[in-house]
């Protein structure tokens, strides 16, 4: 029987298909990894927005959980938006049980600038969760809220890589550059030095559900067995090229396009 590599996402949801689990389980059907999910809030949200949000139970969110590791093995996983302590509760307790890299995508802010986790629920990310990470994965002003100070340079986002691990107990921590100007440039500290990792800058507004699916793309490599520098490398370009190949579709910020890598589709747009 061929060996298959699963890979789990306890995420919210998004509705338009673009962040969150949907954007998730596309990364790892397109990675060859078997997409598992868990689902910690339905999102009423699309392109233009956060419209609504209905927060699980967290008992039912224990439920998931166990239903999946009860039945199903799990190589590598990751989490995107939890939007409250009672939620980061139960799945700390869940991922000290399970053996397998965990990828925290720090989801606090959606693209069009609504938040999406609670003030309290923060701290609590960052002083509980962060120390069971494998890697974290925050953009600038999610580092700049980890570490409480600014990060303006190359140097700064190198600096904070290294912070987020020696003084939160992250075990690697990769700050993306999205949020700088120049080429996207990514540092990712790995526990004993520094990686980068360099593309050129997209000229797009179709940008909804970059953090997602990057995180989502290193955790399928992850589970797959890549060393991490090198599951960094091969996510940097899938989501390079889904931005890209990004889909002009809504009236706010479009989608990154999950197919982009095709090749009967990559080389169709060129």
């Amino acid at each position: 029987m061929r060996n298959v590599s699963t890979a789990l996402t306890i995420a919210g949801t998004d509705p338009s298909g673009g962040a969150g689990i949907q954007a998730d389980l596309k990364t790892f059907q397109e990675l060859k990894s078997y997409g598992m999910s868990v689902i910690t809030s339905v999102v009423s949200q699309n392109t233009t927005g956060v419209k609504d949000v209905y927060h699980l139970p967290s008992e039912f969110l224990k439920s998931q959980l166990e239903a999946i590791s009860s039945d199903m093995p799990v190589h590598a996983l990751k989490t995107g938006m939890i939007s409250n302590v009672e939620m980061m509760k139960v799945i700390a307790e869940w991922i000290e049980s399970i053996p397998a890299p965990y990828v925290m995508d720090p989801v606090m802010v959606a693209t069009s600038g609504d938040a999406l986790i609670e003030e309290e629920s923060r701290g609590y990310l960052r002083d509980h969760l962060l120390p069971l990470a494998s890697l974290v994965t925050p953009n600038i002003p999610e580092a700049e809220y980890i570490l409480g100070c600014k990060i303006e340079s190359h140097d700064d986002m190198k600096k904070a890589a290294e912070q987020i691990c020696t003084r939160f107990g992250a075990g690697a921590a990769l700050i993306k550059g999205g949020h700088m100007k120049g080429e996207a440039i990514d540092f990712l500290y790995d526990g004993k030095r520094i990686h980068e990792f360099t593309s050129e800058r997209i000229d797009t507004n179709n940008t909804h559900g970059t953090g997602c699916t990057y995180a989502a793309a290193i955790t399928a490599f992850l589970g797959q067995g890549h060393a991490l520098p090198d599951a960094v490398e091969e996510a940097k370009y899938f989501v390079t090229e889904a931005i890209r190949h990004s889909l002009d579709l809504g009236q706010g910020s479009g989608p990154t396009n999950h197919f982009a890598t095709r090749e009967e589709v990559f080389n169709k747009w060129l």
